[in-house]
C-alpha cells in the first residue's frame, strides 16, 4: 500500500528558507513520478513542482528560481527546499505520486497524495 507522509511545514518569515519532506512507502520511489501540489484558502490545488523518475525536473513559474524539488532515492524520501518564500506561498502543501516514468502535465490527476503539510510565510 502506497503512503505519502509530509513533514517539515510550519511558519517561516519572507525571505527565509523551509525543506518539506515526503517519506514514502509501499513502493520504490525511483521509478515514480513525484511532485508537490499546494492549495491556499479559498484556491483551488495548484502543481508546484514536479520530478521525473530520472531526475528531470519542472516548476510552477510562481516558485521557478525559489524553490527546488529533489529525492533521494536511497531513503524514499521527496524534498522540497523553498528559499525566499513569499506570503503568497502560504497553502498546504501535498505530496503526490504517479507510477510512471515521466510525470503527467496536470499534477492534479497523479494517483497517490499525502495528507498534506501547512506553510504560513509571514512579511
Amino acid at each position: 500500500q502506497v503512503q505519502l507522509v509530509e513533514s517539515g511545514g510550519g511558519s517561516v518569515q519572507a525571505g527565509g528558507s523551509l525543506r518539506l519532506s515526503c517519506a514514502a512507502s509501499g513502493y520504490t520511489l525511483s521509478s515514480y513520478c513525484m511532485g508537490w501540489v499546494r492549495q491556499a484558502p479559498g484556491k483551488e490545488r495548484e502543481g508546484v513542482a514536479a520530478i521525473d523518475s530520472d531526475g528531470s525536473t519542472r516548476y510552477a513559474d510562481s516558485v521557478k528560481g525559489r524553490f527546488t524539488i529533489s529525492k533521494d532515492n536511497a531513503k524514499n524520501t521527496l524534498y522540497l527546499e523553498m528559499n525566499s518564500p513569499k506570503p503568497e506561498d502560504t497553502a498546504t502543501y501535498y505530496c503526490s505520486a504517479d507510477p510512471r516514468w515521466r510525470c503527467r502535465k496536470n499534477q492534479l490527476e497523479y494517483m497517490y497524495w499525502g495528507r498534506g503539510t501547512q506553510v504560513t510565510v509571514s512579511s
